[in-house]
């Protein structure tokens, strides 16, 4: 029996894309603070541009402390999620036309969230990454550090315990 030629590469980045788009625009709190992620293949950046509505004190000024831990939160829902989803939407078992229209999988709903303010965020584009240190069947663990303007140089971090959603199907 013949092997299935692989898929163009335009086809797979494009169901990617599509999964990711779906994943980060399906949730209005994210479009709110504006966060975007960057993908690298499987790993994911997340960005959130700075907005004068993110400022908390303006006489610093400096990021509010609800929208850094609204986007290390983001951060680590997505990226769990993302890692979860990486073998079905790899696989095409996933549609990428249902995502579009609104049809997504269920996300991660977090248990506790622990935040650590490192130092304050200044008024200027963060960006995040997600380590997920365990993803089991019903439970997950991530970690998530938050730089400015250099990677070594963490302004936050977090914690968080996620219930995964139940597989349907199979």
């Amino acid at each position: 029996m013949a092997r299935k030629p692989p898929e163009p590469v335009q086809v797979v980045k494009q169901r990617r894309d599509a999964a990711l788009n779906s994943l980060v625009h399906g949730v209005p709190y994210v479009q709110f603070l504006g966060i975007e992620f960057d993908r690298r293949g499987d790993e994911l950046t997340a960005i959130m541009p700075f907005d004068e509505k993110l400022i908390g004190n303006p006489m610093l000024p400096a990021l509010h402390g609800g929208a850094i831990a609204g986007f290390l939160e983001t951060t680590a829902v997505i990226g769990l999620a993302w890692s979860v989803l990486w073998e079905d939407i790899e696989s095409g078992s996933i549609d990428s036309r249902e995502l579009a229209v609104g049809h997504l999988p269920r996300l991660p709903k977090t248990i506790d969230f622990t935040v650590d303010y490192l130092r304050s965020g200044l008024p200027r584009d963060a960006y995040a990454r997600a380590r997920v240190n365990r993803s089991g069947r019903r439970y997950a663990s991530v970690h998530v550090e938050a730089w400015q303007d250099q990677r070594d140089k963490l302004f936050a971090q977090a914690t968080g315990h996620f219930l995964m959603p139940a597989k349907h199907g199979g």
